[in-house]
């Protein structure tokens, strides 16, 4: 239980490679996909077109959606780009704390101790993932599972920071343990 007296947070758990991490075309495979029509501003054509679109990870079962644009294509892949962000904090994967061995992903975006990535970049939510799942793993030791990853603590807890409901996540499982929230 949290300090609120809401549980905490239970995850999807899969097998494997986490579904943050795949190619876009191997996620879309997993994925259904509807296409409607959006309401509210943007003239007759978003009002008469199917342009709005929502994804569904069927193996998890976890969707996002997007409409706020008048093209298909331009909603269709926010949508996948949300849908691998609710999948990087909602899906984990069972892994061993301390014997962790980082992806090439994250070995290539490694710099020494530090980790630069920019949230808007398309590997953030696999990187993000990754992340996530040793935290959760050493039980929201932050500064362990840091110290697995060869980052430094604040490169990792920036990395999550940049994510509001990951970082809510993490703080939620580190209080829930006694531990002292992260710093915004």
């Amino acid at each position: 239980m949290t300090e609120s007296g809401r549980p905490a947070k239970s995850f999807v758990m899969v097998k494997g490679v986490h579904p943050a991490q795949l190619d876009e075309a191997v996620l879309q495979k997993q994925c259904s996909i509807q296409f409607g029509r959006a309401s509210g501003p943007g003239g007759q054509h978003r009002n008469k077109t199917e342009t709005a679109a929502m994804m569904v990870h069927e193996p998890t079962g976890i969707s996002a959606a997007a409409s706020e644009r008048r093209q298909q294509s331009v909603n269709r892949a926010k949508a996948l780009r949300r849908l691998r962000m609710k999948l990087a904090r909602n899906v984990r994967r069972p892994v061993h704390g301390n014997q962790f061995k980082p992806s090439e992903l994250w070995v290539s975006r490694r710099q020494g101790t530090k980790l630069p990535v920019n949230v808007g970049h398309w590997d953030y939510a696999a990187l993000l993932a990754e992340a996530l799942d040793v935290i959760v793993a050493r039980k929201y030791d932050v500064a362990g599972a840091a110290g697995v990853l060869g980052v430094t603590m604040s490169q990792l807890t920036k990395l999550v920071r940049n994510d509001k409901a990951s970082f809510a996540v993490v703080n939620e499982g580190r209080v829930s343990r006694g531990l002292p929230a992260l710093r915004k």
